[in-house]
């Protein structure tokens, strides 16, 4: 067989000009760069999308405080946050008998598990970015003992926490809420991040995320935010035009270590990395984001350090959403414009919201 024809190189390599795939150490995966078909930083051209005003309350969201729920149950009249058991989770709690057949391409197993939805506030017409950093620092109090309660159940053996925000990540609902699914198995991302944490952890005998955010503090060409104790970022491999990735920079395995000054350090950063989202393009900006930590299986996990991921579908206006498609499909991912180039521009945009101006 021949070999390929490997034609040199006019120029040397650019990566803000050629094509280039980037490895992204928590998957073990690569993702297509392309900055020559958005080769100029963009200058963030808005269209104005015209957006409801919601009531304080709305007498038919069955979130809303003293409202009757699909299920027939009344909420209480709740201030603050409030949770309870999702009256249509994809899990359940029953232990089911169950035969283990093996076979090469039918195999299942029952799945147990707990779904709960966290409503933010009681005020239907809020989201975080718009919320007090200290009405956030309840939401993450409430985080941590419901990742404690939950984690504490023999069966479960992993939580995650996360919120779908907007109709086009499939939100139904406006009230500032999230939800948490607990379940019996680790699910697949995790598992595989928690496989390439240990890899580097037992190679390096430190955090891959540790010693990856030192880096990036030192570059400080993907930096979104930083205060004392968490850096917000674009990842060097991020996928998302604007996705970020919220790092403690204290190794914690998981929220249960954080301390009263840092679950208040997480709200703030968390009030102003989603107040720069909506300012980019003067909505209320969609995403789904949810936090990454070790499993609650009883093992140790030194490998783990506490990161929270957003994922946000739009690139050039507030209408139009990034699709994953065609190549993206059947290949890897791919993306135009640099995690550099989103990073500038979301560090760029105010931390005052931009409806406190008008």
């Amino acid at each position: 067989m021949e070999s390929k024809n490997i034609k040199e190189m006019n120029s040397s390599f650019n990566q803000k000009k050629h094509p280039h795939r980037r490895y992204n150490p928590l998957l073990d995966e690569w993702i297509l760069v392309s900055p020559q078909r958005a080769n100029r930083p963009w200058q963030g051209q808005t269209e104005r999308v015209t957006e409801d005003q919601l009531p304080a309350h709305d007498e038919n969201c069955y979130l809303c405080s003293g409202n009757l729920r699909v299920n027939g149950e009344k909420n209480p009249d709740y201030t603050g946050v409030y949770v309870f058991d999702n009256d249509f989770g994809s899990l359940m709690k029953d232990d089911v008998e169950f035969s283990d057949e093996k076979s090469d391409f039918f195999t299942l197993k029952p799945e147990r598990g707990i779904n709960r939805v966290i409503c933010f506030s009681e005020n239907h017409s809020l989201t975080l970015p718009e919320m007090e950093a200290d009405d956030i620092k309840k939401v993450v109090d409430v985080w941590q003992e419901q990742y404690e309660e939950l984690g504490s159940e023999d069966y479960i053996n992993h939580v995650q926490i996360f919120e779908n925000r907007g109709s086009v990540m499939g939100c139904s609902n406006p009230h500032p809420h999230g939800q948490i699914w607990a379940q019996a198995s680790i699910p697949s991302t995790v598992l595989k991040t928690q496989e390439n944490l240990k890899k580097y952890f037992e190679k390096n005998g430190s955090s891959l995320l540790e010693d990856y955010l030192k880096r990036e503090l030192e570059v400080k060409e993907r930096i979104v935010l930083e205060n004392e104790d968490f850096v917000a970022l674009v990842p060097f491999w991020a996928i998302w035009p604007y996705e970020t990735m919220v790092v403690s920079k204290r190794k914690a395995e998981n929220i249960l270590q954080f301390s009263d000054s840092e679950k208040l350090s997480l709200a703030r950063i968390l009030k102003d990395l989603t107040t720069k989202y909506d300012n980019l393009f003067e909505i209320s900006f969609p995403y789904s984001a949810g936090i990454h930590q070790s499993p609650t299986d009883g093992k140790s996990h030194p490998e783990w350090h506490f990161h929270m991921h957003f994922y946000p579908p739009l690139l050039r206006n507030a209408a139009v959403k990034k699709f994953m498609v065609g190549y993206e499909m059947l290949a890897e991912p791919q993306r135009d414009i640099t995690p550099e180039q989103s990073a500038e521009i979301l560090q760029n945009l105010s931390v005052v919201h931009y409806k406190s101006d008008k």
